[in-house]
């Protein structure tokens, strides 16, 4: 453990009677934390679990807090965590009988973000800076809240830090990064050049979604679920505007606007059209160089909410999706 206090970087504050201890959050994007050697922060805590939790810092610069199914749970300001949360410049983390404190320095939100622009005044409001063509997917865990109900919360913890440990590092493999983790769900962006999409850019997305359901199904045969574990997604191309947002002391580097609303639109219409994946017209029609007419996803109208006028999208199975893959040349 680290005793110097780090003067610009992210890091847990352990008191002890022998003094303050700092763990700096540095050199890697994820710190896991509990009894065993194994883990990046060892806690020779007796009430703390072998492999406990897990920090993980996102592009935006974000932390965000993972249990990973620990006995005795893990706690951010007295309330115990279950999906992953937000952590907050102050943070009181609790594992076991150890309470540590979280803190990050504002300047280091922006820190792993594309710069757009160098002259942001970090005091006031932040706006939105560029238009890009992003491809973003939102990827949900089916049929949860049956799950909540009939698993003991201390595997239902370890299941779902288990499935968003995986998804960020398959997304990471992929090219992107897990923007936001939103209670079952995750959300993920590609940003693409402005000429448009490469087959193999667009090939990328598909291989993490392909590597998402794989993940999930497998954890079925590792925890005693009581059906198998599903994912729904939907997927979708377009321009959004992209930059920080928020408050000066709290700014998020992210993508807001109609591409992103319709990506949550276009997944939540997969439990309507009792399908799995769901593809906007532009993410269909990059995909149609690849053999997308020939892998089975069909066109369909949908009512998405908040939207005034029918959607067209393109939908189908993960067994859809993997005969688009199978299309593909090697090294696509």
């Amino acid at each position: 453990m680290v005793t110097l206090q780090p003067t610009t970087t992210p890091y847990l504050l352990l008191r002890t009677e022998s003094g303050n201890r700092y763990l700096p959050l540095v050199g890697s994007y994820c710190w896991t934390v509990g009894r065993s050697d194994d883990n990046n922060f060892v806690l020779p805590d007796r009430w703390i679990s072998r492999n406990h939790a897990m920090l993980q810092c996102m592009e935006t610069g974000e932390f965000y807090l993972i249990d990973l199914g620990s006995r005795n749970g893990s706690f951010v300001n007295g309330r115990r965590v279950s999906v992953p949360v937000t952590l907050r410049h102050g943070d009181s983390l609790t594992f076991g009988q150890t309470e540590l404190e979280f803190f990050s320095p504002t300047v280091n939100y922006q820190a792993n973000a594309p710069s757009s622009s160098q002259s942001d005044d970090l005091t006031a409001t932040s706006t939105l800076h560029v238009r890009r063509l992003i491809s973003v997917m939102v990827v949900d865990i089916r049929d949860f809240t049956g799950l909540t109900r009939q698993l003991d919360e201390k595997i239902l913890s370890e299941l779902i830090g288990t499935w968003f440990r995986h998804s960020g590092s398959i997304i990471r493999e992929h090219g992107s990064w897990v923007d936001k983790y939103i209670g079952d769900a995750i959300m993920a962006v590609w940003f693409h050049g402005s000429r448009g999409i490469s087959n193999e850019e667009v090939g990328s997305i598909c291989h993490a979604l392909s590597d998402l359901h794989k993940m999930t199904e497998d954890l079925y045969n590792q925890y005693p679920l009581p059906f198998p574990l599903r994912i729904g997604a939907g997927i979708n191309t377009g321009y959004a505007m992209v930059g920080n947002t928020g408050s000066g002391d709290r700014p998020d580097y992210t993508a807001l606007g109609d591409t992103v609303n319709a990506a949550f639109r276009l997944e939540s219409s997969t439990k309507e059209l009792r399908l799995d994946i769901a593809l906007g017209e532009t993410t269909y029609k990059y995909l149609l160089p690849l053999g997308a007419e020939q892998s089975g996803f069909k066109q369909y109208t949908v009512n998405l909410k908040g939207y005034d006028k029918p959607t067209l999208t393109y939908a189908g199975t993960f067994a859809d999706l993997d005969s688009l893959l199978e299309r593909q040349p090697q090294g696509q």
